[in-house]
């Protein structure tokens, strides 16, 4: 029998290992991208960074020299002498196990989104990936994703194939038990008239949609205020926390007001707005017929057209502008319908009365009839005087004639 070389012999001490063996390492140094491992092998075992986490990683901030690791041998000799090793691929079939019993139990996991990825999240299960497509993130719709990286998210999964590489999760079945959970508690607490505090979920036209902490209710633009709110956008943004009170529960709707009866601006009005109160107020709107004056914060008071001036307006705003503070007195009030009127006119001093005008004229007129007749009277004066001295002369004539007969 032949004596073996010293090489046989130094091969014959070490164990012999295959592609896909599971097997214990020992750090023996480390750098940024790789580590090396001794894996009782006649050749030693590198661990790329590439080959330790899914996630980008200085490994030298993970792994520390005489760190034991179980690894799987990928390649028994990478090309270069050395074992190839990898400990995310162990990591992972062992998640996948994990996974797989949670699926087939219906379990609820909880893992941090690790990559935010085309269509949804990508979440780590001890070394394992699930994949949440973004229709199943939430149960509204998620323009932004980003928020979720590095948090921790509750799921469940749906698919697991991991040959075809499908392992599914859904978030969005648990967010929607929760909330029904949630509703349903307040639904069996809440009241009409109960004051509850929320975060304004969305704006719309018509009003601002509130999370009262179970269900939103609606806030809408005619309760925003007891004046009058043109835009809601100007008076609310998304994430304000706003104190309302439930106004109105219909079925599964709640109706929210901030019209608290303690600031109604129209408490004790038979007193503030009397007939005859002198008020200032700001020009607030316009119309053909007149103008809208606030004359406290919820009350406006309409300013008709005809009691603008003394002299003739045609439109409101040939006079007034928007914003502009205006003194008025109170012409009319009525309660029932929250309707007063104004007059500026009223406060203006007045003017000469027509029929001082009217005794000028007729004055005037008379003076000149007086005239005309003077000088009428003359005129018949002098014609009788001449008519007169006509008379006159053709007596004279009469007379003469028969004298000079007689001489004859």
């Amino acid at each position: 029998m032949s004596e073996m070389s010293f090489e046989q012999m130094l091969d014959e001490s070490f164990k012999t290992i295959h592609n896909g063996e599971v097997l214990e390492g020992k750090v023996i140094s480390v750098r940024e991208d790789y580590a090396v491992l001794n894996v009782g092998y006649k050749a030693d075992g590198i661990l790329t960074r590439d080959e330790y986490s899914n996630t980008p990683v200085d490994l030298t901030t993970v792994i520390s020299v005489g760190d034991e690791l179980t690894v799987k041998v990928l390649k028994v000799n990478d090309g270069d002498g050395q074992v190839a090793l990898s400990y995310k691929r162990l990591a992972a079939e062992k998640a996948n196990e994990r996974i797989k019993e949670a699926f087939e139990n219906k379990e609820v996991l909880k893992a941090p989104v690790v990559q935010i990825l085309k269509g949804g999240l990508g979440v780590d299960v001890e070394g394992g990936r699930v994949f949440i497509p973004a229709s199943l993130v939430s149960d509204v719709f998620e323009r932004d994703l980003n928020k979720y990286l590095d948090q921790e998210i509750e799921f469940v999964v749906t698919e697991f194939d991991p040959k075809k590489r499908r392992i599914i999760g859904d978030r969005k079945q648990l967010v929607v038990a929760e909330k029904e959970a949630a509703k349903k508690t307040l639904f069996e607490k809440i009241a009409v008239g109960d004051t509850v505090e929320g975060v304004v979920k969305s704006v719309v036209d018509f009003g601002a949609f509130v999370d009262i902490g179970g269900a939103d209710g609606l806030l809408h633009i005619s309760e925003m205020s007891w004046g009058r709110v043109g835009n809601p956008r100007k008076v609310f943004k998304v994430g304000d926390t706003v104190t309302t009170f439930i106004k109105e529960i219909n079925d599964d709707k709640i109706a929210l007001s901030l019209k608290f009866e303690d600031t109604n601006p129209w408490a004790n009005a038979s007193e503030k707005f009397a007939v005859g109160v002198i008020v200032t107020g700001k020009v607030a709107r316009m119309t053909d017929f007149g103008a809208f004056v606030e004359i406290e914060p919820g009350v406006d008071a309409l300013l008709h057209v005809s009691q603008i001036a003394r002299h003739h307006v045609e439109k409101p705003a040939d006079e007034l502008k928007i914003g502009q503070e205006i003194e008025a007195k109170i012409v009319d009030f009525n309660e029932e319908e929250k309707k007063i009127s104004l007059s500026i006119k009223a406060l203006l001093p007045e003017e000469e009365p027509a029929e001082d005008v009217e005794e000028v004229v007729e004055e005037t007129v008379e003076d000149t009839v007086e005239d005309v007749a003077e000088e009428t009277v003359a005129e018949e004066i002098v014609e009788d005087a001449a008519e007169e001295e006509a008379v006159v002369e053709e007596t004279e004539e009469a007379s003469e004639e028969p004298e000079e007969t007689e001489a004859e």
